[in-house]
């Protein structure tokens, strides 16, 4: 899938959006997060996945306008670590609804999603917004056998996005345990609680080429999905 002059909304204007004529744009919102991603990572990794899912899903369906990303959201399970910033998944719940609400000149948004975290967030924020009759589609990426944060599976998309900013000297495995086991301590205490070095998983082995095939699986099936949705 390639990557051709993208349509980004802080590029364009009101009067093209409202010019006779024009078809009213599927509004993707990436959502990432400001939080740590282990030694190795920078702190916006979820929200640079974020863009570049939402990026793709523009070059593949001329219906699509891609938002500026939120990139702080609900990452309070990563205090303690320095560099987190988060508003907490109430605060970032409410914030969504005024978001989608504020996009009723869109033909229905999408919530191209970078970070677990916002689940419970976002969840309540498109069943708000359904209810008061708006189109919302939140998509996801899952990635059979994936870890869960900072480990190959991240670290591979970002060396196919931003290597210059992987630390790979750095990195390091951290608790490698099924995420399903640790949820009672996190849920208690964070991540910090379960790792050390805010790892959940292990990096060793991650590479640009498997995160462009990871980037292209994900895309794929994000664009899939908004299709089915606007058939």
């Amino acid at each position: 899938m390639g990557l051709p002059p993208l349509t980004r909304l802080g590029d364009t204007t009101w009067t093209a959006l409202a010019a006779p004529g024009a078809v009213p744009p599927i509004l993707a919102i990436p959502v990432g997060s400001c939080e740590q991603h282990g030694p190795h990572l920078p702190l916006d990794t979820d929200t640079r996945i974020a863009v570049a899912i939402a990026e793709r899903l523009a070059a593949a369906d001329a219906r699509v306008v891609v938002a500026p990303a939120l990139t702080i959201t609900a990452s309070g399970e990563h205090q303690g670590f320095p560099g987190t910033l988060s508003i907490g998944a109430v605060v970032f719940e409410h914030v969504l609804v005024e978001l989608i609400r504020s996009a009723d000149w869109s033909s229905g948004v999408v919530l191209v999603n970078g970070h677990g975290g916002n689940a419970w967030a976002v969840r309540r924020a498109v069943t708000l917004s359904a209810a008061e009759g708006r189109d919302v589609l939140s998509w996801w990426p899952h990635i059979e056998g994936g870890d869960a944060h900072a480990g190959r599976t991240e670290t591979s998309m970002m060396l196919a996005l931003e290597p210059a900013l992987v630390r790979t000297r750095d990195a390091q495995a951290g608790n490698r345990a099924p995420v399903a086991d640790l949820l009672p301590a996190m849920t208690e205490g964070g991540v910090a609680s379960v790792s050390a070095n805010g790892v959940l998983g292990d990096p060793a082995g991650a590479s640009a080429a498997e995160g462009i095939a990871l980037l292209e699986q994900l895309a794929t099936d994000c664009v899939a999905q908004v299709r089915a949705w606007r058939a």
